[in-house]
């Protein structure tokens, strides 16, 4: 009989030795670094009811870092034997040596402390229960029920595993071996009557992301959010647009994410505010003098960096510089302490970071990255925060986003609204939409949901760097309450 094709990943490479590869260029300059990285990835994707996408991605390869006079330059290389190692080595060693004649800081081994460890996140659990197409079944079935009426003119049902270990060793003593496996999941229904045209998804686009196994995907719960999604998809079509007005705005979890990631999360990047990214992902409103002095957000605001969040999307245990990761705070009772920015960055401005200094794969150099940055739960149900609206509007799943090169003026829109009138639901409303201003945004913060309202998504799909490096990112919130916020519907 022959054995069905799974979900499990089947090993594709030789083992890579770190140690041995490390004593192969240890000599090529006055430190070195070597970070390892090999991705297995599988998606699935179906769209009305047929397969759409099928794939199969393998990557490997190392990035040898080298530090010279101050200065520490990269060169990636997937030529895994002796030869290939050497080369790359002594490319990175050269742009060091060049480079530190210009060198804006002086950088040490320091940055690149001898920390040593294992970090394990969850195991590849059911993986090898279900057969290919067996999943791409369930895929077709969660899309059959998006389709609740033909005016559902397109359903998409898809879904990613990536399978990612990378190793590093230094030759000051670094030994770290990191596993991971990251899901991520986008069902969408999109409902057209004439030239009216609205769509509803399962939480925004792929923000159903965790580091999980096959357990992840409760199908059952995932058909019946689908026929959910496709009929307010269509209630969408026939809804009024969202008023314009200055009210009061209460966001779910979804769009809490996407909230949190541009006006807190990039905001507080050091190397943004160093001024590292501003010819490309921009500069930051945030200045050195404001950790320990700026009233970021109400005292009811307290977001933390928790790379040690189970199954959390950017779970680790340590950075690609070999910082060990803990759990932050970044902003206590709305008073704005600590930044996003890695030792380097750290050590260039003085002031407290993460362990975050991050890069999307083999072929890039870390940066400062985002991470898990969550909105630590309140004491209100989303029931209290209705109650306590006397005129009002609340907003799930992010479907556009602006923001300006600061993070500081923004303007976001979202897919499904629902007026809140005398403290309690009333119309649903199409096309919402709402702007403000960062930090007067964040102090008008009047209510956090509990704990049991908690919801942990992410993206896969974050931004930064030149060359440009995707990364996969984390937030966990409560829906939450703002007070007197600027709202507008689609034909403003």
């Amino acid at each position: 009989m022959m054995k069905k094709t799974t979900l499990a990943f089947r090993p594709a490479y030789a083992e890579f030795d770190i140690h041995q590869a490390l004593s192969w260029i240890a000599g090529e300059a006055d430190w070195i670094g070597l970070r390892y990285v090999r991705e297995n990835s599988q998606r699935r994707a179906v769209r009305n009811g047929h397969p759409e996408h099928n794939a199969i991605g393998l990557s490997q390869g190392v990035m040898v870092e080298a530090w010279v006079d101050g200065q520490i330059a990269y060169a990636g290389t997937a030529k895994l034997s002796a030869p290939g190692l050497r080369a790359a080595a002594r490319q990175a060693a050269a742009l060091a040596r060049a480079s530190a004649r210009h060198k804006p800081f002086a950088l040490s081994p320091r940055q690149r402390p001898p920390s040593r460890g294992r970090f394990a996140g969850p195991a590849l659990r059911g993986l090898d229960t279900l057969s290919l197409q067996e999943f791409t079944d369930r895929l077709m079935a969660a899309c059959r029920r998006l389709q609740v009426s033909d005016k559902i003119v397109n359903a998409v049902a898809e879904a990613t595993l990536v399978e990612t270990l990378s190793q590093y060793a230094s030759s000051n003593g670094a030994d770290i071996d990191q596993q991971t496996l990251s899901v991520s999941a986008h069902f969408a229904a999109t409902a057209r009557d004439g030239a009216e045209i609205q769509t509803r998804s399962l939480n925004g686009p792929v923000a159903r992301c965790q580091q999980a196994g096959l357990e992840y995907f409760d199908f059952a719960a995932i058909e019946a959010d689908c026929e959910q999604a496709g009929r307010q998809a269509l209630a969408l079509l026939a809804a009024e647009n969202c008023p314009a007005e200055t009210l009061d705005l209460i966001l779910a979890p979804d769009q809490m994410l996407l909230q949190i990631h541009e006006s807190i999360g990039h905001p507080l990047e050091l190397d943004r505010i160093l001024g590292d990214e501003r010819n490309f992902a921009g500069w930051s409103f945030v200045k050195p003098g404001d950790f320990g002095r700026l009233r970021y957000g109400s005292p009811l605001l307290n977001v933390c960096f928790d790379p040690t969040l189970p199954g959390g999307f950017a779970s680790y245990g340590f950075d690609d510089a070999a910082a060990p990761a803990t759990r932050e705070y970044l902003i206590k009772d709305g008073l704005l302490l600590r930044g996003l920015g890695g030792l380097e960055s750290q050590a260039r401005l003085g002031l407290p970071g993460v362990a975050n200094f991050r890069a999307a794969g083999w072929n890039r150099a870390p940066v400062d990255r985002i991470g898990n940055v969550n909105l630590e739960p309140g004491d209100s149900s989303l029931a209290d925060m209705v109650a306590s609206v006397e005129r009002g509007v609340y907003m799930e799943s992010n479907i556009s986003w602006s923001i300006d090169d600061y993070r500081e003026k923004f303007q976001f829109g979202c897919e499904y609204a629902r007026l809140i009138e005398h403290g309690r639901f009333t119309k649903v409303l199409k096309n919402p939409n709402y702007r403000g201003v960062t930090v007067p945004f964040w102090n008008a913060l009047g209510k956090v949901g509990n704990a049991e309202s908690l919801q942990s998504l992410g993206t896969p799909y974050c931004g930064k760097g030149e060359p440009n490096q995707i990364i996969r990112v984390g937030h966990a919130s409560p829906p939450c309450l703002f007070r007197q916020v600027d709202v507008f519907g689609g034909g403003l």
